[in-house]
């Protein structure tokens, strides 16, 4: 059985004392295949060095997150474009909004976004998206932007049915993690009524651990008790959860 985790931060200094134990502890669980998602300049060596260590088990995106628009978030994209021909990548990501923590700064993020959208045209690589408290706000840009070479995921999905069926009608994935093992979240209800071809399962450690592990530090390991849950929500097995989002994650990644 091979689970994929579609998003998770290896790079943080959260694991700096357990790195490649935790690395080892997702493998064993038979999470061979695991995404690293870039938020800025800073976090690309850290997710370059893991790479060189696991080459076939831990792949990277490049991106500027939402999070990290500043005021010199054009010449941050520049740089981050230049990278991208020195290092393989199978994503531009996580790019998007997020109107929880920023606020004031929408129009620079909406930029940053949709410049981001197009580069990733350019290269005709999916983008992997974070959008919190801005869902509609981002497919609206989507459906703007949509072409024959956008691609990607919607990471960390807790939006309504209505959001979720206009994100697959986009052929978007929706990431599907910790919070769908939350009792009040309602993910279980929006699930069934999703078509599995659209979905793939995250972990976005060290964030957002699922039920049992909830309010520790998450890691790739714990993407088990996510497939778990979601499955017995499916009414899938295992085996069978595993075997399809790790094709949908084949489909998103070209891998």
């Amino acid at each position: 059985m091979i689970l994929t985790d579609t998003h998770t931060h290896l790079y943080s200094d959260s694991f700096k004392d357990d790195r490649d134990e935790m690395v080892l502890r997702a493998l064993d669980k038979g999470i061979s295949r695991m995404f690293m998602p870039n938020v800025d300049l800073d976090s690309v060596a850290g997710m370059m060095e893991l790479n060189n260590k696991y080459p076939d088990n831990l792949f990277m995106m490049l991106g500027l997150h939402p999070c990290s628009v500043e005021e010199n978030y054009q010449e941050v994209i520049s740089n981050l474009k230049i990278k991208a021909k020195e290092i393989k990548i199978v994503a531009i990501g996580e790019i998007g909004l997020d109107l929880y923590w920023k606020k004031t700064n929408f129009e620079e993020q909406r930029d940053a976004f949709i410049t981001q959208i197009n580069w990733a045209k350019e290269l005709k690589l999916p983008i992997v998206i974070h959008s919190r408290d801005a869902i509609e706000e981002s497919i609206k840009i989507l459906e703007e932007s949509k072409d024959e070479n956008l691609k990607g995921v919607m990471h960390c999905f807790g939006g309504t049915l209505d959001q979720a069926k206009k994100i697959t009608d986009l052929g978007f994935y929706l990431g599907i993690g910790g919070i769908a093992t939350f009792k009040n979240a309602g993910l279980d209800k929006i699930l069934t009524e999703i078509d599995l071809n659209y979905l793939v399962l995250e972990t976005d450690s060290p964030y957002i651990a699922p039920v049992p592990h909830r309010g520790k530090r998450n890691e790739s390991a714990y993407l088990l008790s996510i497939a778990e849950h979601v499955a017995f929500i499916l009414g899938k097995n295992l085996e069978e959860l595993a075997k399809i989002t790790t094709l949908n994650s084949k489909k998103l990644f070209g891998l």
